[in-house]
């Protein structure tokens, strides 16, 4: 079945030279700007979203924040603005992917690609088989539901990207386990790692805010300086 792409962009000849080389593939939406996206998001079945951070009436980012609230769908932020906080800003947000323009649409779409089988690798048939033996893990005051891919933090559902359901789940399968840099990264990204340690800590900073009462203070995901990342056991948990 073909996925559904949607393109929001403010330039419609950067709309237009994306959709030649998307349309062969996927189905193509496109908006110019967040409010039309948002209701294109309303009544449209999407399946990734690229979005432009420099548009009328509602920005790149505010839209992420949106379909964050509403949709773990992965995101490619494609922008001019390519400072180091713009990204590092883009990927807290809950972006996937970002691209500085200007870009290869070769290399947008393998891009494209690379996140959609990332996304929904985990719906093949044996990782199904799998989650069905096992439908949620809990820690403490959480549990991750594998069938919606959802957290719950005391019973309050929490949404999460698609990277981050990938990344509590490897940490909440194995609780105490150590995990270094190049394990995480290769486990969630299923990429060769490359010492991209912006991006791992983007993701955990993200991941401890939403489950974490003190993300400073972190009781859940906890660094070992050194060596990389650990989740609680359940008797640290427990403890007085």
């Amino acid at each position: 079945m073909r996925k559904t792409i949607l393109l929001v962009d403010d330039d419609p000849d950067i709309v237009e030279l994306l959709k030649l080389f998307l349309e062969k593939e996927f189905d193509v939406l496109e908006a110019h700007d967040g409010q039309t996206a948002i209701q294109l998001f309303s009544r449209s079945s999407i399946d990734l979203a690229v979005i432009d951070i420099m548009m009328p009436h509602l920005d790149g980012f505010q839209l992420l924040q949106w379909i964050r609230m509403h949709s773990k769908l992965p995101v490619i932020v494609v922008s001019a603005k390519n400072q180091e906080t713009d990204k590092i800003t883009g990927l807290g947000l809950g972006a996937d992917d970002f691209i500085t323009k200007p870009f290869s649409p070769l290399e947008v779409v393998a891009r494209i690609q690379a996140q959609l089988r990332r996304t929904y690798e985990f719906n093949n048939p044996a990782l199904v088989r799998a989650e069905e033996e096992m439908t949620e893990t809990k820690l403490g005051d959480l549990t991750l539901d594998h069938e919606a891919c959802m957290l719950y933090k005391r019973g309050e559902p929490i949404a999460l990207s698609a990277n981050e359901y990938k990344l509590l789940k490897l940490f909440m399968s194995k609780p105490g386990r150590i995990y270094t840099k190049k394990q995480i990264f290769e486990s969630v990204w299923s990429d060769p790692y490359f010492a991209d340690d912006n991006t791992i800590m983007v993701q955990i900073s993200r991941l401890r805010d939403k489950i974490e009462d003190s993300p400073r203070e972190p009781v859940y995901l906890k660094t070992v300086r050194g060596l990389g990342y650990r989740f609680a056991k359940k008797e640290e948990l427990h403890a007085p």
